[in-house]
């Protein structure tokens, strides 16, 4: 984690929706869906772009947690989404996952 970060600042000291070993999920503060939730991994990586930084068991633990924070949240049918890299519209440059639905 740097300190400089703000999904870092906000992974150990944010509101927390969901918490597991090494991954969080936080309410996206400019929500564009009825629920919009971001999974933050512990460890700093720019962007998905430095996954294979993760050891393939941690990589499979996100996933896993990002469609458990789903399900928690009632959704059966959302969007999973990672930007990478300003002109796909990556703004924080932490590796995050847009967890997105709740559309009737």
């Amino acid at each position: 984690m740097t300190t400089d970060c703000l999904f870092c600042t906000l992974y150990r000291e944010g509101d927390h929706v969901a918490v597991t070993d090494g991954f969080v999920a936080i309410r996206d503060i400019n929500p564009q869906a009825p629920t919009h939730l971001l999974v933050l991994p512990e460890r700093h990586v720019d962007s998905f772009r430095e996954i294979g930084e993760f050891p393939p068991e941690e990589a499979k633990r996100m996933l896993d947690f990002v469609a458990d924070v789903a399900a928690r949240e009632g959704l059966t049918d959302y969007r999973v989404v990672v930007n990478v890299g300003p002109s796909a519209g990556q703004t924080v440059f932490h590796l995050h996952w847009h967890v997105i639905g709740g559309w009737s």
